[in-house]
């Protein structure tokens, strides 16, 4: 069975077969890693092809800069990242940068950390948590 991809660099949708994604499967567009260990930043230009191409969960970190609990949690979230990919795509979105998104999901606290499956909502979590505690928390929701 293949699953649809979409690359962190280019956002190309790449069809890449399930037994393959622990294989370090690359961009067949850019030639880049499709999984590097670390979030993908995501814009309100590119969240959506993400969100409805990708056929993993998406493991969604809405964060600001000036928020000390979400700078807190920042190594936790790489260091999940890099735990969960390739069987979840983790991303950031800046809720100072990309208002419209945050508006959208009704993000009221930050850190937020929104997990979903083919577009749809799968779980939500408010406040920091550690590696461990992220990585838990999504495979449970999973």
């Amino acid at each position: 069975m293949s699953l649809h991809i979409v690359c962190p660099h280019c956002r190309t949708v790449i069809r890449v077969p399930s037994q393959r994604l622990g294989e370090s499967p690359r961009c067949a567009n850019c030639r880049k890693a499709l999984f590097d260990g670390h979030p993908v930043a995501l814009s309100l230009a590119d969240f959506d092809r993400h969100l409805q191409r990708n056929d993993i969960p998406l493991l969604v970190d809405f964060w600001a800069p000036w928020c000390g609990p979400c700078r807190a949690m920042a190594p936790a979230f790489e260091q999940a990242a890099a735990q969960l990919e390739p069987r979840i795509r983790l991303a950031k979105v800046n809720t100072e940068e990309e208002q419209a998104l945050a508006a959208r999901f009704g993000i009221r606290s930050i850190p937020t950390l929104i997990l979903f499956r083919q577009g749809h909502e799968l779980a939500r979590q408010s406040g920091a948590m550690g590696a461990p505690d992220i990585v838990r928390w999504a495979g449970q929701a999973v």
